[in-house]
């Protein structure tokens, strides 16, 4: 795995400290607190790039409305945000366009992801793993609804001193996309 150097990254969350991590064709993002490297027990959330969500608002997921969460934060409390850029559970952004397309026509995501030939979830963590090690964390607060990332990290061999829910405000787009993952991929909302 390729990484960068660490860089200042003033945003309107606060200032943060960025670090790049290249693994084949992917890139990921550590987007840490000035104060990390202090903090016994930091925030951390593996955030799952979303292009729709993060970049241009759609409505139809909660995806930006926790990625400012979590920057809200770590700006505050102190931790870290892994930028996790495999695009719609990693099937890519051509294929999430057509999962989208999909459920315009009533297909929930998780059957929108099997009619086009994945699984309801592709992602790999391996690369959200180095991280985790490179940055030699032990201890975290884990911002996350989703149980497979809580027994991921617990994989790691880091201990989760506690869960943060990341709940946002839900809306008439996002509505049924929320529920099922609760329903079918058990997140607690």
């Amino acid at each position: 795995m390729t990484q960068s150097q660490i860089a200042n990254l003033p945003t309107r969350y606060g200032n943060f400290d960025i670090k790049a991590y290249k693994d084949g064709c992917q890139e990921h993002l550590a987007i840490m607190s000035k104060n990390f490297k202090d903090i016994e027990t930091p925030l951390v959330r593996i955030h799952s790039e979303c292009l729709t969500g993060d970049t241009i608002s759609s409505l139809k997921c909660d995806c930006n409305n926790q990625l400012g969460l979590a920057l809200e934060l770590i700006s505050k409390e102190g931790g870290l945000v892994i930028y996790h850029r495999q695009e719609g559970r990693n099937i890519g952004l051509v294929n999430k366009i057509n999962a989208y397309n999909l459920q315009d026509q009533g297909f929930n995501t998780i059957d929108a992801n099997l009619k086009l030939g994945f699984k309801a979830d592709e992602r790999d963590y391996g690369a959200v793993g180095f991280i985790l090690k490179d940055l030699n964390l032990k201890k975290i607060k884990l911002i996350t609804n989703n149980p497979k990332k809580i027994d991921f990290v617990k994989s790691c061999g880091l201990e989760i001193d506690s869960r943060v829910p990341a709940l946002t405000k839900t809306n008439k787009h996002n509505e049924n996309y929320l529920q099922t993952k609760k329903e079918h991929l058990g997140h607690m909302l």
